[in-house]
Order: structure tokens, then C-alpha cells, then sequence
């Protein structure tokens, strides 16, 4: 059913509806929500990364509705009690696809779902595996989890739907279920996973996810490549912070970013790539420098320059992340 069919299909039904009383309305209203569907996403291809980590790789590093919201990569980690999802997409309809995915290379259960923050490219997914496999544990630090529960789940919902022409339409918010802080460790049989969270850094409830028995990391939106952050509720100091706490805890290690493909030196490079843009704020803060000179400052640093061609968003985001920084130096700075 094409989506302008699925629109006129809810006006009739709407219509029709219109001599019932209002909360008979109101739950007729919801069932024909629940009927409408956005359409199928295509099939990505699933990769392995090591013994137990698969990774569904998404090229793309914002929603369209050419895309279908498909914008940030989902992980699996298979161990001998079940599969535990690492992110579970933007979408019911992304997490339908990433199952489909995943049934091509185990036949295993997901027993678990970590959400890395509340950002709804990166939780909106629950829904396919709940759906899939009934009632599970679901992850978060408690910020996120809270957030997710209250406004930010509706809004990233429906902000999904207008940035992706409706595709994404049917997609109801699972909140996680169990908060999660730093230090935790949750057994799989044959797999350990060690929760991270050293405070503010893209967001104020960041967690990353070690595989320890792979030495492979999951960072969520805390590093990304080639794709510039929103850092609107984040911190540069903090990001910061976390790279170095999470290098001397884990040692040398595959980084999974939320968006853009997995490397050992993820954090060093956009690490460099935030260091450019903060840094010279800083020194602009200090020299009494105007936001929109440092801003130019920004676009001449050798460390922007480096990565700011292949960084997706950066034209249409750095004024108002170099505003962010140049914030956040004035406050450091006092």
C-alpha cells in the first residue's frame, strides 16, 4: 500500500468514524495508526567485525525520506546465551530489516538491547524486537532512559516521520526497561560486556559498550566518522574527558561508532577533528576574539581542514558548533 493510499485510506476511515462518540473516536483514531505501516527498508548487508561482533553498516549519515531514516549503524553481539543488540535503529521498519539481516547468520534469540543514548536514531528500532521476541531487557543509562520515557521519545519520534516523508509511520517508542551505570558488567556465557559513562560528552547519558572478550568498543555518537556530532546537549571538555578515560580502561581497541565505519584510531582522529574547533575557540575566547571571527579562525585550522571534506553535515553545522565551543570556552574559561 503506497503511502498516499495509506493517508486516504485513515481520512475515509476517519470520516466514517465520525458519529461515534469521542473516546470511541479517540481509540478508533489509535487502532487505524497502528494499522498504517511505512513501507519496507531494503536490506543492508550485515558484516562481521570479530569473533562475536556483526555490525549492519549505514552509509548514510542523516534521515531522508530517500533513506528511510536508515542512519545509523546497528550492532550484534552473538554469544552463546543469545544476541544482544547494540542500537537498534531508527525505526520499526529498520529494525524488521536489521532481523532479517541477522537471521542470515544466526538462528539465536535477542535476549538484549542496549540503547547508547536517547537520540531516536539509535533506540526507535526496539519496537521490531520486542515484537519479534517479546519482553526483554532493555539498557540505557538512566538520563537517557528517563529522557526516552518523557518528551524526547515522542518528539524524536514523529521528528523521524517529517524528516523521512512518513516512511518511518507505524514506529511506536520502547523505552529501555533497567538503567544502566559505569562499571557494569553483564555476562553472556562465552561474552562479557562492560558498561562506560564518564560523564557529559555527546550527551549527559552516553554509555559505551566494551566487548571485552573482542577487544571491540561500541561508542555510540560519542565518536563518529566522517560525520560531524550534535553537540547542542554535549560537551567538547567532556568528550574529551571520555577518550582518554575510555583508552587507559579498555587499551588499544576497534571503535564502533553510532554513525560511519569502525577503526582503532576513531577516537584519535575525531578527537583531532574536535580539537580543531575547540581549541581555537579557546584561543579566541582568551585573545578576545568575536564568535564570528572564531568561526573563521575554525575554518583555517590545518585539523578542520584535514577531515572537513569528508565529514557529512560539517558546511551546513559547523557555525553553530563552533558557537557551541566558543560557549563552552567562555564558560571554562570563568
Amino acid at each position: 500500500m503506497s503511502q498516499l493510499d495509506r493517508r486516504q485510506l485513515l481520512k475515509l476511515s476517519l470520516g466514517a468514524a465520525g458519529v461515534l462518540a469521542l473516546p470511541q473516536l479517540t481509540q478508533f483514531a489509535s487502532a487505524a495508526e497502528d494499522f498504517i505501516r511505512g513501507p519496507r527498508v531494503k536490506d543492508h548487508p550485515i558484516q562481521q567485525l570479530s569473533p562475536h561482533v556483526w555490525m549492519i553498516y549505514s552509509p548514510d549519515g542523516f534521515p531522508t525520506a530517500e533513506n528511510q531514516g536508515m542512519m545509523a549503524n546497528i550492532t550484534f553481539v552473538v554469544t552463546a546465551k543469545g544476541v544482544v543488540v547494540l542500537d537498534s535503529g531508527a525505526s520499526v521498519q529498520i529494525g524488521e530489516m536489521a532481523i532479517r539481516m541477522m537471521k542470515t547468520i544466526t538462528q539465536k534469540p535477542v535476549i538484549a538491547i542496549f540503547n547508547s543514548h536517547y537520540h531516536g536514531d539509535h533506540f526507535l528500532g526496539n519496537q521490531a524486537f520486542i515484537e519479534a521476541y517479546g519482553k526483554m531487557p532493555i539498557y540505557a543509562h538512566p538520563y537517557s532512559l528517563e529522557q526516552i520515557k518523557g518528551i524526547e521519545g515522542n518528539t524524536w519520534r514523529n521528528l523521524m516521520e517529517r524528516w523521512t516523508n512518513q516512511a518511518t509511520i507505524g514506529t511506536k517508542v520502547i523505552p529501555p526497561t533497567h538503567p544502566v551505570k559505569h562499571g557494569d558488567v553483564f555476562k553472556y556465557g562465552d561474552v562479557t560486556i562492560k558498561i562506560h559513562h564518564y560523564g557529559v560528552a555527546h550527551t549527559p547519558g552516553d554509555i559505551c559498550m566494551e566487548v571485552v572478550e573482542d577487544k571491540v568498543t561500541h561508542v555510540g555518537d560519542v565518536a563518529m566518522d566522517d560525520r560531524i556530532a550534535n553537540m547542542d546537549d554535549g560537551s567538547y571538555v567532556g568528550t574529551f574527558k571520555t577518550y582518554k578515560a575510555l583508552s587507559q580502561a579498555a587499551g588499544e581497541q576497534l571503535w564502533i561508532p553510532g554513525h560511519g565505519k569502525p577503526k582503532k584510531e576513531l577516537l584519535q582522529e575525531y578527537g583531532e577533528f574536535m580539537a580543531g574547533i575547540y581549541e581555537t575557540c579557546v584561543k579566541a575566547v582568551q585573545d578576545g576574539v568575536d564568535p564570528s571571527t572564531a568561526k573563521n579562525l575554525v575554518l583555517k585550522d590545518p585539523r578542520v581542514i584535514k577531515y572537513a571534506k569528508r565529514t557529512k553535515g560539517f558546511e551546513g553545522n559547523i557555525g553553530k558548533y563552533t558557537s557551541l565551543a566558543y560557549l563552552e570556552a567562555e564558560k571554562e574559561a570563568f
